[in-house]
């Protein structure tokens, strides 16, 4: 009696710690659980304890709820202007409503992949190349557009989606890469071009300049000789004026006291060069000697004067 006392005492334990092991959940942090009953959805369980009823209530779908990343596989996709080029991306994704995604989706990851890649090749298909390649960015944009509003049924938020590789074929790349370099050496030649054009205006430009002050300088130095000239003219007109009135009230003695001394001068100039092997005379030798008597007469003249008070002391 004992002994089948202690063995149904054991079993209803055992049957105790079993439903509460299987009424008694702990749901991590970051995932939501949910509940069915007889298979129906009932409710969520969010982190933490949380407690079923025991063989009603069971764990339907276990959900991350963190943010996600999905990879894009590798597609070909044809441009526009009919150019292959190769494309792989991936998607950052999260659960908000535990309950659609698990039940309005049968398979989310895929789902997300194939409207990825579906979308890929509709968005690059209305480019041409180049904007493909130049405009990464438009085409980011417009998938996440287009992705976010195709999940909002599952739901799903897609945060971001990012083209990681936009790569054409080896025999495209290969023209790419000579039209750029064909372009670069086109600009190459402009910008010489314009260089040197620019370096021929500033020599003409210098050129003028220098045409124009010298052209000022030769005026301004005709203006001066010119200047010079009247001045000159003048002076002799005065020098003329004043030999006339000098002439006129009776200065002829000084005027041959005047052209004796100039002849003295210039014979004294001759005389003294070292290079003078030959003095011509251009005048007559008596009229020269005439002429020193004359000076010599005049220089002597205010001596008797001076004699005359000398004697009377």
């Amino acid at each position: 009696m004992q002994l089948g006392f202690f063995l149904v005492w054991f079993l209803v334990l055992v049957l105790v710690i079993g439903i509460i092991f299987a009424s008694t959940k702990t749901v991590p942090q970051g995932q939501v659980w949910t509940v069915e009953r007889f298979g129906a959805y009932t409710r969520l369980l969010n982190p933490g304890l949380s407690f079923l009823v025991p063989f009603v209530d069971q764990v339907g779908r276990k959900l991350n709820v963190q943010e996600q990343v999905l990879d894009i596989p590798e597609q070909s996709v044809i441009s526009r202007d009919n150019a292959t080029v190769t494309v792989d991306g991936v998607i950052y994704y999260r659960v908000l409503e535990a309950e659609k995604a698990a039940y309005q989706i049968a398979n989310l990851s895929q789902a997300l992949s194939t409207l990825a890649m579906t979308n890929i090749r509709a968005v690059i298909g209305e480019l041409e190349l180049d904007a493909a390649l130049s405009s990464r960015e438009r085409i980011n944009t417009s998938l996440l557009v287009i992705l976010d509003g195709a999940t909002t049924s599952w739901g799903v938020k897609v945060s971001r989606v990012e083209i990681r590789r936009i790569e054409p074929p080896e025999n495209l790349i290969r023209a790419m890469n000579m039209q750029m370099t064909a372009e670069r050496e086109r600009r190459a030649t402009v910008m010489r071009a314009e260089g040197e054009r620019e370096a021929a205006v500033k020599v003409a430009e210098g050129n003028k300049a220098s045409l124009i002050l010298s052209a000022e300088g030769r005026r301004s130095a005709a203006e001066n000789d010119a200047l010079a000239r009247e001045r000159l003219a003048l002076a002799e007109a005065n020098a003329t004026r004043s030999v006339a009135e000098a002439l006129s009230k009776g200065g002829e003695p000084a005027l041959r006291y005047f052209i004796a001394d100039r002849y003295v001068q210039a014979f004294q100039a001759m005389a003294a060069s070292p290079n003078s092997r030959l003095v011509v005379v251009p005048m007559e030798a008596s009229a020269l000697a005439g002429g020193i008597t004359q000076v010599l007469s005049m220089l002597q003249a205010p001596q008797a004067p001076a004699a005359g008070p000398a004697t009377r002391s």
